[in-house]
This record gives structure tokens, sequence and C-alpha cells, in this order.
């Protein structure tokens, strides 16, 4: 077994990447085991290369790219299924050329939620940046400047300047669980694992109940397209595209289209009434199904709820960023006031 057996699973970049090249040799004529090769000599990344040098041995020896594929355990269950279909019914090429479009895809929709989630966190470290110094550094000098007047603080303003005393003393100890605190959002953010916990967290929450139900829609429309154009019928459709799922509850309607399909019930049908599509998405859904282009209605789907995700992820975005900007304003005025007015009282007087 190859040293890249025990290497972490592959990118939806590097997998996006992949599967690209490999259509484009597979469209060009050329075999995958002498597209393996090509990609060998052109490999200048040592880790690409022991991946590359695995399936190349493995695939000599039985001729399967997917069976080649899944010797690395590098490749995700849903890729090596497709590459396996694509085998057996002639379209490996097509098929590969889907998987890439579907791994840019939900490269895509990872990169929207961890800038949705990296936003707010950034700017709420930066506004308890703000209000530290505000609370340890300008507090104290106004307190020298009430001591030079012959008086003391009072009210809120003592109150914040014994907050802002105990902060500097025992900054350290509450210093080290920020980090530590920083760091896991950090690991939580940049992995695919930290982030499946994130929107599963989330989702017991109900919390972005409408992106996540898009986001599912979305990995939904462009499983059944890949499916669907490699030539499967409709149950085995379903069955793929469901793996591709997180949400229990989606999941859960998924079944429900499966069993009533299996009934005789038309796919389109199935899928309004589970409320899997709905409005307009519904209607495209009957059309693809009426003309016998139902794989490219889903590709389409795809595109629209991925445009739709985006939109949504970047209106949220618009709406924290005042909010934290007003609440930073707020916090950082009724500081500087509780100061200020006090002290401009006692200036008058003078």
């Amino acid at each position: 077994m190859s040293k890249a057996k025990h290497d972490k699973m592959l990118t939806n970049t590097e997998l996006a990447a992949f599967c690209g090249q490999m259509a484009l040799i597979l469209c060009s004529g050329i075999s995958p085991l002498e597209g393996i090769l090509t990609m060998l000599e052109d490999s200048t990344d040592a880790a690409e290369t022991r991946i590359l040098e695995a399936v190349r041995d493995d695939l000599m020896e039985n001729g399967l790219l997917a069976h080649a594929l899944a010797s690395t355990g590098l490749y995700p269950a849903y890729l090596l299924q497709m590459t396996a279909i694509g085998e057996e019914t002639g379209s490996l090429d097509e098929t590969m050329e889907g998987l890439s479009a579907h791994y840019e895809r939900e490269e895509n929709i990872a990169r929207a939620v961890k800038s949705a989630v990296t936003f707010p966190i950034v700017m709420t470290v930066m506004m308890l940046l703000v209000i530290f110094v505000l609370l340890t550094r300008v507090m104290p000098v106004f307190s020298q400047v009430y001591e030079q007047l012959g008086t003391e603080m009072g009210g809120l303003s003592e109150l914040l300047l014994k907050i802002g005393l105990s902060v500097d003393r025992y900054g350290f100890l509450i210093l080290i669980p920020l980090v530590v605190l920083a760091v896991l959002l950090l690991i939580l953010i940049s992995s695919a694992k930290g982030r499946a916990f994130c929107e599963k967290t989330a989702r017991k929450l109900g919390l972005n109940r409408k992106i996540n139900e898009k986001i599912s829609a979305c990995r939904f429309a462009a499983g059944m397209a890949l499916s669907l154009r490699a030539g499967l019928d409709t149950a085995r459709s379903l069955d793929l595209a469901a793996d591709l799922i997180d949400s229990p509850a989606f999941r859960s309607r998924l079944n429900a289209v499966r069993d009533k399909t299996a009934d005789g019930m038309d796919l389109s049908a199935a899928l309004h009434e589970e409320g899997v599509f709905s409005g307009i998405y519904a209607r495209m859904a009957n059309i693809g199904q009426k003309t016998g282009s139902m794989d490219r209605v889903m590709e389409k789907l795809a595109a629209l709820y991925e445009e739709e995700i985006d939109a949504s992820i970047s209106s949220r975005l618009a709406a924290i960023e005042p909010a934290l900007v007003i609440v930073l304003s707020v916090i950082v005025g009724a500081i500087l006031l509780s100061v200020m007015l006090p002290l401009m009282s006692i200036m008058s007087t003078l």
C-alpha cells in the first residue's frame, strides 16, 4: 500500500482539478492509464507524485480507475461510485467532467460558508481589542485626571475602571482561554470535519435554516444531474444524491420521494409534494420530466441554488457589518461618555 494511504483526504479543489484533467484526457481519446502517466510526467509536487504512482500501480494491475483511486484511500465514496458507474456505462469522460463541476461547486459553497463564519469572528475580536484598550489604557488616564482635579470617579465610570484594572492585572489568565478558543475556532473553520460540526450545531440551534436548505437542495440537484447523465435510473440516482446530504430532515424527504417514485409517482411530482423543490424550481423539474431532459434541468437548478446561496450569504454579511459597527460605536460611546460627562460637569464649576 502506498504511503499516500496515510495522507489526509483530498480537498474539493484538488478533486476538481484531478477530475478536470482526467476529463480533458479522456475526451482526447487517451486511456486512463496513459492519462495518469502523463499527469505523472507533469507533476512537480512530491505528495501528488506519490498519489499518482499509487493510482498508476493499481491501474496497471487491475485495469479499473475506480479501484485504483480507492486503493489510495484519499478519494470520497461519491467520486469512487460515480467513477465506477462511468466505467461501466462507457461515459467516464462525461462523468469526470460532471465530477469536476460538482467539486468546484462544493468548494464555492465551502468558501462562502467559511467567509460567512470568519467575518463576524474577526469583527468581534477587533471589538474586544478596542474595548480592552479603552478599559486598561484609557480609563486609568482619566482616573489620573480626576485625581489631579481633587475628585474621584463614580458610578459607571468607577465600575469600568475597576473592570479595566482587573483585566489588566489578570489579563494573562483571561488571554490564555481566549487564544485557545480562537485556535479551536480556526481549526473548526479550516477543516472539513470542523465545518460539518459547525453546520450540524447550527442546524440543531435553528440557525441559518434557509441557507442550509438551499445548500442541501444544491447538492441534491448536482448529484442527480451527474447520476442521471451517467444513465442511472431514478431510484439509484436518488440513493447516490442522498449520500451527499448532511441534513437528516432533507434526507428524510428524499427517502419519501424514493418511496413515492417506487410506487409509480413521477419524480417531479414527488419532489414537489415533499417540498424538496417549490415554486419555479418545481415547475422546471416538471418540464424536465416531460421533455426527458431532467439531467440538464437538475444541472441548471444546482447553478441557480448556488447563486442563491452566494446572494443569501452576501446579504447576511452586508447586514452583520453595520450591526457590529453600531454595537462597537455604542459601547465605545458609552464608555467615553461615562467619564467625559462628569468631567465636563467638574470643569464647568472651576
